[in-house]
């Protein structure tokens, strides 16, 4: 192994220089992501549930509140069905069910202003008792800017299936997934690196490199997952690990759309075998990053860590064949966009608690 990778002797865990950040502030962090991951959950019952397009309308206060009278549900069933999806998917739905995909919708929106609440009327509490200083200020000033910015781009992806679609454009899905889960490995990175006394470790920067290459690959890898959702991708080549009898299909079925690069997003096979293929790759990326730790400081905090994450990454790899292999069952797709939010969170924690040094002399 290159020594840019493992180098013996600097391989040692070290107490910050800091002073750690009061647990309130740490715990009010960890409350929000936990509450972030579950925004994320909760979107993909959404979206497993067809609920998504089921409120037409964006009333960022109004909203709220759901209908409260027999008048009030019949009046939002009436908007409903002047949308495409209605009258190509569901021209036989009823109000009770109707009710059930709104309540999903309604849950998920919920929710994100809960989130918002949670987050700017605790840290204008830190803020004013002077309990957020430095580049902290900024930083949570960012993942306040980005939470108002998924609130837009939410109402975007919404948007894009209420007229001459059934449902939202699959790369604003996307778009709107990776922001959440941007924010998600943000608060981690924050919350994490505030409590990080006694924790670190020194390692070299290929190992650095490792766990931040384990990161972006993790992120990638989700958006690409989504792409599957809102393709409806992952109800197509329903075997593993052969597509059709292939492990690689055929070319003119992968650049079958033209322009060329559409195919990486609205080609259904293409769109399935990348997510497959960045599957292979992060599982080999997680497995390398554990030998590498293991061989640079075994039962070392960043060795165990990197063999959870491994472990991870193999349930995260078999739930996502299990979720094929059942054409895409709403608890296994569930479970399955959990695990990568496991994954990215222990990560982010992973790259977060190492650090550079000099290279000692050996």
């Amino acid at each position: 192994m290159t020594d840019w990778l493992v180098f013996p002797g600097q391989n040692v865990e070290q107490r910050a220089p800091r002073s750690p950040a009061p647990r309130a502030l740490v715990a009010w962090l960890w409350i929000v992501a936990a509450m972030v991951f579950a925004m994320v959950i909760v979107g993909g019952a959404t979206r497993l549930t067809e609920s998504g397009l089921s409120i037409t309308e964006w009333k960022p206060v109004t909203g709220v509140l759901p209908p409260l009278s027999d008048a009030a549900w019949l009046a939002e069933f009436e908007k409903y069905k002047q949308i495409p999806q209605y009258r190509e998917l569901f021209p036989m739905m009823d109000l009770a069910h109707f009710k059930y995909i709104y309540f999903w919708e309604w849950g998920h929106r919920l929710l994100g202003r809960l989130i918002g609440l949670a987050f700017a009327l605790p840290l204008a509490w830190f803020w004013l008792r002077g309990q957020v200083r430095g580049s902290l200020r900024l930083q949570l000033l960012g993942l306040l800017a980005l939470g108002a910015l998924q609130g837009f781009v939410g109402w975007w992806m919404v948007s894009s299936g209420l007229v001459n679609r059934v449902e939202v454009a699959q790369e604003r899905l996307a778009i709107h997934l990776l922001l959440a889960s941007f924010t998600f490995a943000w608060l981690v990175w924050i919350a994490t690196g505030l409590r990080a006394e006694g924790r670190t470790q020194i390692v070299s920067w290929g190992q650095r490199a490792l766990a931040g290459a384990l990161i972006a690959v993790t992120l990638l890898q989700i958006g690409l997952g989504a792409l599957v959702a809102g393709l409806r991708a992952g109800l197509s080549y329903n075997t593993w690990p052969l597509m059709d009898g292939r492990f690689i299909p055929p070319f003119d079925h992968l650049a079958k759309l033209s322009p060329g690069w559409s195919n990486f997003v609205d080609n259904v096979t293409t769109v399935q075998f990348q997510h497959r293929m960045i599957a292979y790759a992060l599982l080999a990326l997680a497995l390398v990053n554990a030998v590498v730790a293991i061989r640079a400081a075994r039962g070392s905090r960043a060795c165990k860590r990197s063999i959870v994450l491994l472990g991870l990454v193999l349930a995260q790899v078999g739930l996502g064949v299990a979720t094929l292999l059942l054409h895409v069952q709403i608890h296994t797709a569930l479970t399955h966009q959990a695990f990568a939010m496991f994954v990215l969170g222990m990560a982010v924690v992973n790259r977060r608690l190492l650090t550079g040094g000099l290279k000692s002399a050996s």
